[in-house]
């Protein structure tokens, strides 16, 4: 018996609409108010960590620009993104993360954590990505 392939072919409907949005981006002066628009869009939960999210990257990395990088608040160092947040509700999936680009000066080894699964910020939650967000930006 022949097996039947389930896999989809192509982008998701949430990925075709990341990538609508970074076109328009690209088009966009952005800033902190798209970044702020984009938290206000977000489910309440979702908002809710973005909020604390940016508040604490603000505080820790004032050198980082917020902006928008395909739809989620993004923080940027000479224009080029350092650090996002991905809410959970935007690819559906069953937690937010707070995700690292190559710029990020975490390198620890030959391995080292890009993404950070969140599922709520505690006070502890909020002291290692300050920590990861310093040494980000070093």
């Amino acid at each position: 018996m022949a097996e039947k392939k389930t896999a989809k072919k192509g982008f998701t409907a949430e990925e075709r609409a990341a990538m609508r949005e970074r076109a328009k981006e690209l088009k966009s002066a952005g800033g902190e108010s798209d970044v702020l628009a984009k938290i206000a869009e977000m489910p309440k939960a979702d908002r809710a960590m973005a909020e604390r999210l940016h508040a604490l990257v603000k505080a820790t990395a004032p050198e980082l620009s917020p902006k928008t990088w395909y739809g989620m608040p993004a923080y940027a160092k000479d224009d080029k993104v350092v650090c996002f947040f991905k809410s959970a509700a935007k690819f559906k999936s069953r937690y937010a993360t707070l995700g690292f680009s190559d710029r990020a000066n975490l390198d620890d080894g030959a391995m080292w954590p890009t993404d950070f699964a969140l599922k709520k910020l505690t006070a502890a939650e909020e002291k290692k990505i300050a920590a990861l967000v310093k040494k980000a930006v070093s």
